[in-house]
This record gives structure tokens, sequence and C-alpha cells, in this order.
């Protein structure tokens, strides 16, 4: 890749990047109120996105080989049972995060 590719590949991006981020406050400024199907799709998303990348997380996982998807069976009851105590989705998510890595590095290796 050249100097001048490099530079049009960068603007691309960036040019992307802050056209997504800035094209919804175009869009719905602050003294307007937004459509009911983007309250809506607001409220639902968050947690259809949640439940895509749990769906993506736990797709390769094999009962029948391996660890038999113990330290991942753990790992979400952990979860669960963390954010049913404290109500925290970052803390949930950092805590399952780092239980399944002590897990997978230190007990089922």
């Amino acid at each position: 890749m050249t100097i001048g590719q490099a530079i049009i590949t960068i603007l691309a991006v960036v040019l992307g990047t802050m056209v997504t981020r800035f094209l919804p406050f175009i869009i719905f400024p602050a003294d307007k109120t937004p459509p009911a199907y983007i309250k809506y799709l607001g409220k639902v998303l968050p947690y259809a996105v949640i439940g895509l990348l749990v769906v993506y997380c736990l797709k390769d996982v094999s009962l029948f080989q391996g660890t038999h998807g113990i330290p991942e069976t753990i790992s979400i009851i952990g979860i669960i049972i963390l954010h049913t105590w404290k109500r925290n989705t970052l803390l949930s998510i950092a805590a399952g995060t780092i239980m399944y890595m002590l897990l997978v590095q230190f007990v089922f290796v």
C-alpha cells in the first residue's frame, strides 16, 4: 500500500466513523421528539445485541470434546448470579470474562 492509498484509507475510515457518530444527532435533534419506532428500537436493540453476542460466544462450544463446556457454564452461572445481585452490566461482563479466563488458563488446562 502506498502512502497515498494509506491516507485515503484513513480518511475514508475517519469519514465513515464521523458520519455514523454524528448522523443520529443531525436526524434527531435534542429539541425534537423521535418517532415511536426509534424509541422502540432504543429499548429492544441492546437486549438483542447481548443475545447475539451470547450465541456467537457459545457457537463453538462442544459438549462432547475438550472441557465439555464446563468453564463456559460456570462463567454463565456466575454472571447470572452477579448480575441478579448487583444489577451492573459492566461489572457482570468484566467479572464473567475474568472468571472464564481464569478457569481456562488455570483450572481446565
